[in-house]
């Protein structure tokens, strides 16, 4: 078993996030990394995605702009 435990299932919010389902940990869109949820600092709303550092962030921040979707 991994040693993060189960991967959690969240609803990102504007200043909190909901849990749906139990887990320990979520992914970072961009890196693939895995984030205790304790440490869980970076996300978009709008995507529903979380980012595992603010640089994590800003690169999609770049993708999005780049592609025109912003």
């Amino acid at each position: 078993m991994d040693v993060l435990g189960r991967e959690a299932v969240i609803r990102y919010e504007a200043n909190d996030f909901t849990l749906l389902q139990d887990g320990r940990f979520v992914r970072c869109a961009v890196t693939g990394q895995p984030i205790p949820l304790d440490r869980l600092r970076y996300w978009n709303v709008e995507l529903q995605e979380a980012y595992a550092s603010p640089e994590a962030a800003f690169k999609r921040w770049q993708e999005l702009h780049a592609a025109g979707r912003v």
